[in-house]
């Protein structure tokens, strides 16, 4: 009778432990159903969001990566952030590491990789947020109206998601005062830091 429990026991933990499991590319990265497939091609990708009534976030991620994984299992799998993301924001994926042709904002062509050392990512989950309209010049480095990089809570994470597509990056409070003041209106703190 115990080793039927305990069996049943650690298949109940292996089920609970995959319920927020995430499917592997074989590029060894988490996928997203809703996350876009495209050419990669910046510009293009900024366009098409705008069409769709979105903005373009390219999230850069490598296989392996421990914090990627979390971001996947527990944040993009929680229904508000997934919701809020969906809804708002059209989302290509990066391989850090990848060789899939990229073409940049000034016109270029060059692979994942070089994308990324070219627009500074050094570390993996990084998101960088596109503007609405196409620049006439520059990098997507260059371009981008915000770039967060690494793995933050939820409220963080969130957070900055409606921080830019409220376009707060156009006016003076910063992003670091919405967080607080958002987290007032959440009921999450009891009051804003001092200035």
């Amino acid at each position: 009778m115990f080793r039927q429990l305990l069996i049943i026991g650690v298949f109940a933990g292996v089920l609970a432990g995959s319920a927020n499991a995430v499917e592997m590319g074989d590029d060894g990265l988490h996928k997203e159903d809703w996350f876009s497939l495209t050419f990669k091609d910046v510009a293009d990708d900024i366009q098409a969001a705008k069409d769709e009534g979105k903005r373009l976030v390219l999230v850069f991620e490598q296989r392996g990566c421990i914090y990627c994984k979390k971001m996947h299992e527990e944040l993009l799998t929680d229904p508000e952030v997934r919701d809020y993301i969906k809804t708002n924001f059209k989302v290509v994926q990066y391989n850090l590491f990848g060789d899939e042709e990229v073409t940049d904002l000034d016109g270029e062509t060059l692979t994942e990789k070089s994308a990324g050392r070219r627009w500074s990512v050094v570390f993996t989950p990084t998101i960088l947020f596109m503007p609405e309209e196409v620049p006439e010049e520059g990098t997507a480095g260059e371009a981008a109206v915000a770039i967060m990089p690494g793995l933050f809570g939820k409220q963080t994470f969130l957070n900055m998601f409606e921080w830019v597509r409220t376009k707060g990056y156009d006016t003076d409070e910063h992003f670091q005062k919405y967080h607080a003041r958002r987290l007032v209106e959440k009921g999450i703190v009891d009051a804003q830091p001092a200035n």
